[in-house]
């Protein structure tokens, strides 16, 4: 070959991999100026059970995604890899699958990588407008890594059966699914992470992930909010701040834990329940019921038995039916 050709198929072989880079989003991820920090302390963590509690667009999803993709292709950089990875990317329905999770998976996966898309709807050669049942990747150990699609409203008994090297659940899960996949990961002592921003109140994710009440050495998380994240716009931070509530605020920017909002007792109707208030006789039978709270208010109950063994309480200032609210004085 003549030196003339040479030097063209060379140009020709740095053209393609500058045009391949260019739209490999995994290479340029966390390398330029802007380094999002955070999703890289969430990659560097060597626990088995992470957990990332982040407002919406503060980097939660990204990291989520490049961290399946990491451990498909067998090219994590802070773990040990392996070959023929087999995992689970759980969302909370195959709708929020296509839009979110999926989406992003798909950003960061070069198509070059992709051995086979199997699909539950739409067409493999356009899978990011169907929904996928799962990816067959090529692992740089040589293998083929497999992960499978699931969605959280199939109910338990569809995440029964596997074993899995990983589980990802993009936003809160059900308990019960939560359970069901610690199993699939025991026996190849895999790993499990979320992403998600905390919009259901004081869960089994706030006892059990974020208070880690079993005292589990495995679990860790960490916070992300709009500031953490150098690629939104700051006068778009601003904007959106200065127009929501601070509960909303503090679910949606910074992925606190906030007490849910609403009635508990449902079939509570005050038309039917409240009656007007009256003096409790100093002959029933009374006790008091204190729950100091942890991270609640404190809630004092006070009770009292008529003749008949007929129950009443109250604690803050209306009567529902044998059911006084009062204020006590202290």
């Amino acid at each position: 070959m003549r030196e003339k050709e040479i030097l063209f198929t060379l140009l020709s072989i740095e053209k393609e991999q500058l045009r391949r880079k260019a739209g490999d989003r995994l290479a340029s991820y966390n390398t330029g100026d802007k380094v999002h920090q955070k999703q890289l302390d969430f990659h560097k963590c060597l626990k088995r059970n992470r957990w990332v509690f982040g407002g919406n667009r503060s980097g939660k999803t990204e990291c989520g995604a490049v961290e399946a993709v990491w451990w498909a292709r067998g090219i994590h950089p802070y773990r040990r890899n392996r070959k023929n990875v087999s995992g689970w990317i759980v969302s909370l329905s195959y709708e929020v699958q296509r839009e979110v999770a999926q989406s992003k998976f798909l950003s960061y996966l070069n198509p070059d990588w992709i051995e086979d898309v199997v699909m539950l709807s739409g067409k493999k050669g356009s899978a990011e407008y169907g929904i996928i049942d799962y990816v067959l990747i090529k692992n740089v150990f040589g293998g083929t890594s497999k992960v499978a699609f699931k969605s959280c409203d199939q109910g338990r008994e569809k995440f029964q059966g596997a074993s899995l090297d990983f589980v990802w659940f993009d936003e809160e899960p059900p308990k019960d699914v939560y359970d069901e996949c610690r199993m699939r990961v025991i026996d190849r002592v895999g790993e499990i992470w979320g992403t998600m921003t905390p919009l259901k109140g004081l869960t089994w994710v706030y006892d059990e992930i974020y208070l880690n009440s079993a005292g589990d050495d495995e679990v860790w998380h960490e916070h992300i909010e709009w500031a953490d994240n150098p690629f939104l716009d700051e006068k778009e931070v601003v904007s959106l701040s200065a127009n929501m509530d601070e509960q909303t605020l503090a679910s949606r920017r910074y992925g606190r834990f906030c007490e849910a909002e609403g009635i508990v007792y449902k079939e509570f109707l005050p038309e039917r329940d409240v009656i007007s208030p009256f003096d409790v006789p100093f002959e029933w039978q009374d006790e008091i019921s204190i729950d100091p709270g942890l991270n609640n208010p404190l809630a004092c109950l006070f009770f009292a038995t008529d003749y008949d063994g007929k129950s009443t309480w109250w604690e803050s200032g209306i009567w529902l039916e044998k059911i006084l609210i009062i204020t006590p004085s202290i």
